[in-house]
């Protein structure tokens, strides 16, 4: 079974929406305007490219990620692996032809099924929606987080709200950086 992490920049108060400075949200950009760049807390972020064989997310990332990465030196190692989009209205003609294999996944049997072959870890990157869904339905692995110290209140959770049975996690990694933010790695506990 392949391990799915979850990757995020978060705000203390669990908000991921617009880290890179999406248009839309009144706090966009909040990962690079608020607090002061120090380059060791972003190793984690080369580690997931060496590391995952794939990557997950939703349609609305996609459609983020999809005009900039593939160009970005910074993701090269993303543009050779295998993308899964998980939507119910993406279509073919949609995905860009510069950012190699991409298979739109229609559900989350189909999710289950992509975790059922064989091969490496496979990255959820973006995608809140996708998030809580995969959450509710126990595919979630491992957290990958990067704890802003921020509170931004309002805007996109990282975390379901749904109302469920405790959920454990073991804190496997962590470590915390001169402007505030940790790294903190958990599994969840089975």
């Amino acid at each position: 079974m392949r391990t799915l992490i979850s990757t995020a920049f978060i705000s203390l108060d669990g908000v991921v929406e617009a880290p890179g400075g999406e248009p839309g949200y009144r706090n966009s950009g909040w990962t690079f305007k608020e607090v002061e760049f120090v380059p060791e807390a972003f190793q984690i972020k080369e580690r997931e490219q060496q590391e995952s064989t794939a990557i997950l997310m939703g349609r609305v990332s996609y459609e983020a990620f999809s005009p900039v990465w593939p160009d970005m030196e910074e993701f090269a190692h993303y543009k050779t692996m295998p993308k899964y989009v998980v939507s119910s209205t993406l279509t073919e003609d949609k995905l860009v032809s510069n950012w190699g294999e991409t298979s739109i996944l229609r559900s989350l049997d189909e999710v289950t099924a992509l975790k059922e072959t064989d091969g490496g870890p496979i990255i959820v990157h973006g995608s809140a929606s996708l998030n809580h869904s995969l959450s509710d339905a126990g595919l979630i692995d491992r957290y990958h987080l990067l704890v802003y110290p921020l509170l931004l209140g309002a805007g996109k959770r990282l975390f379901s709200t749904t109302d469920k049975d405790t959920q454990k996690l073991k804190l496997v990694e962590h470590d915390a950086y001169s402007n505030g933010l940790q790294k903190q790695v958990f599994d969840v506990v089975r």
